[in-house]
């Protein structure tokens, strides 16, 4: 996910290099055999075939984010279906003839779970139909997102939500990041760099001060508790507008004062 040439780090996600022992302590035996020997759950009978709350499905196994709630759809397969994956390859695809026909398994790609199966009889825009066990994933909802590690994935739901954002530069985007999170009203924040010329842009290449980039944080806030004017001032108040690409002892036009 990106905001103006942002780049976020990966989420850490547990340990998948469990042994198939400690898994089956761990795991319920549908959640195994679904997971580590490739089953398939009875349709209608499972966590989350009908679910509609708002949230993120992530691996049973690893804890990896795979699925977004609004990418969820009934599909009448009596399955958790979805169009499209959270983020561009969270999973690994791989030929199934088990059946005697020719299907596309779908595994978690750091835990390498067995999830289900990819058709292309879904709706548009993708035209695809991720059909998932519920065995193998594990339903985080939005108000958890945040405390379980997942807060970035907020930024999705922000028109759901009816959410705003505004991207701001004044300084070391750490500092200025955790100031505002301490803010009345804004649910979440993300650093990355913002207002250059350059591609995917990386801190070894941004420090050299030629890459147009200013280090930035977007910053998502519900505007029924906060006002977009309230965070803008709040934003001069904690940094110097006037010392041209300086901020303290942060020198470079990455750490110039930018309002995106």
């Amino acid at each position: 996910m990106k905001f103006l040439g942002l780049v976020l780090a990966l989420i850490s996600v547990s340990s998948h290099a469990e042994n198939k022992d400690d898994l089956k302590k761990r795991l319920t035996p549908e959640q195994y055999r679904c997971t580590q020997e490739a089953g398939t759950e009875k349709p209608f009978e499972n966590a989350y075939w009908n679910l509609k709350d708002d949230g993120i499905y992530v691996d049973v196994v690893s804890n990896e984010p795979l699925f977004s709630s609004l990418d969820k759809y009934d599909s009448g397969s009596g399955w958790p279906s979805f169009t499209r994956t959270i983020d561009d390859g969270a999973v690994t695809e791989h030929e199934d003839t088990k059946l005697g026909i020719k299907r596309v398994e779908l595994r978690s790609k750091k835990g390498g779970s067995h999830l289900g199966h990819v058709f292309d009889d879904g709706p548009k825009p993708t035209g695809n139909r991720f059909c998932i066990n519920s065995a193998s994933l594990k339903f985080v909802p939005v108000d958890q997102l945040k405390a379980q590690g997942f807060g970035k994935y907020l930024f999705k739901f922000r028109e759901k939500k009816g959410w705003q954002s505004l991207a701001l530069a004044g300084g070391c985007f750490w500092g200025v990041e955790d100031l505002f999170r301490k803010q009345k009203g804004v649910v979440e924040t993300q650093t990355g760099y913002a207002g250059g010329f350059s591609k995917n842009p990386q801190y070894k290449d941004v420090k050299k001060g030629d890459t147009g980039h200013a280090e930035s944080v977007e910053i998502l806030f519900d505007p029924k508790v906060t006002k977009r004017e309230a965070l803008l001032e709040f934003f001069f108040k904690i940094h110097d507008p006037t010392t041209k690409n300086q901020q303290g002892n942060d020198k470079g036009s990455q750490y110039r004062s930018v309002i995106f």
